[in-house]
């Protein structure tokens, strides 16, 4: 039961995370930078710390007694996740909610996936054990997955002419696209990183009470501070090159309904590591190592649905349709295979 809720739990933090760019959709007249940031401040300030006093119990003490190396690495993984951040917007700009969510989260499941047990001197163990034989093939499949929808992409980009693919994205690009989604997709992993580097915070937000099911609340604010750094020195720097600071308070625009549509973006892309927490400790410590696949996996059919839903295909042919369909299957399918690794016995 504990393991049918934490899947559960995974499914609503990829929920979150799919549908957290469609509201920037309907911001009207902002550059992308002053919608992101304003977003961004209820996802990386606002929300962690809001939930974080709504479940942990003594969280500043908590975050306080740990030592100041795991509030640095904590800190710091978040900052490089930042970048993932950031980029993963600019990949939904550049390819749309399906692909760009496909190309994104799958470097992001494969790289979250390999770059630990690299880091830790455990590589060998992958390659001689039967657990990390499985989760290598399934990176491998995660791979050419990811190649196949790039093809899709191609093969639609041939297809339609400039007009059509910019009626559902107005900014298509497929080679920018690819460039920045592989790029999201490496430093999106770091998040995984910061919340193992940040452990010792939930440990001690356990130890003053907290259910298990939020300990890991503790540890966002603190990731997420990194992150937010990141992103608000880059909007800041679009915001002076575009000279797109009068947005905040151009009275030309839609000013109530943008900021509302920013701040339910920020919000809802905070659900969705709400959940992953929830998720992961009700799955336990032998079903841990799966997590990060299945919230990979469960964004990537969210949003998939979402950019079929917004006809972000719309007027493709049928065998481009398949390849695009496949390409998904292989990425779902490689976070099945990775996920199943943590079952065998070395």
């Amino acid at each position: 039961m504990n393991a049918l809720l934490g899947i559960i739990f995974h499914f609503l933090g990829g929920f979150a995370s799919g549908s957290f760019y469609i509201p920037f959709k309907n911001i009207k007249k902002w550059s992308w930078e002053s919608g992101w940031i304003i977003g961004g401040i209820a996802s990386w300030i606002l929300a962690p710390w809001i939930f974080g006093y709504l479940t942990v119990v003594n969280l500043i003490p908590s975050i306080q007694a740990a030592d100041s190396q795991t509030i640095f690495y904590t800190v710091l993984f978040g900052i490089l996740w930042g970048f993932g951040g950031l980029t993963y917007g600019l990949t939904m700009r550049y390819l749309g909610v399906s692909l760009g969510v496909a190309v994104a989260l799958g470097f992001c499941a494969a790289f979250g996936t390999l770059i630990p047990p690299i880091y830790e001197g455990r590589f060998g163990e992958l390659i001689s054990t039967s657990s990390g034989q499985v989760t290598l093939s399934g990176v491998l499949v995660c791979v050419i997955g990811i190649f196949v929808c790039g093809k899709a992409g191609m093969m639609k980009e041939k297809e339609l002419d400039q007009e059509a693919k910019q009626e559902s994205i107005k900014e298509f690009d497929l080679k920018k696209g690819l460039l920045v989604g592989t790029f999201c997709g490496i430093m999106s992993a770091c998040f995984a990183f910061g919340l193992a580097a940040g452990a010792p915070i939930a440990a001690h937000a356990e130890a003053n009470g907290t259910d298990s099911l939020f300990k890991n609340n503790a540890i966002l604010p603190v990731i997420l501070l990194g992150g937010f750094l990141t992103n608000f020195i880059w909007c800041m720097i679009l915001n002076f090159r575009n000279k797109s600071f009068g947005d905040y308070l151009n009275k030309e625009t839609p000013l109530k309904t943008n900021y509302l549509w920013a701040l339910l973006a920020g919000v809802t892309w905070y659900f969705q590591f709400f959940f992953y927490g929830m998720g992961q400790s009700k799955l336990g410590k032998s079903l841990d190592f799966a997590s990060w696949t299945l919230h990979m996996a469960f964004i990537i059919l969210v949003g998939t649905l979402w950019g079929l839903f917004y006809n972000e295909w719309k007027g493709v042919s049928k065998s481009t349709m398949r390849m695009l369909y496949f390409g998904l299957f292989l990425i779902v399918f490689s976070t099945a295979l990775i996920g199943m690794g943590s079952f065998f016995v070395h």
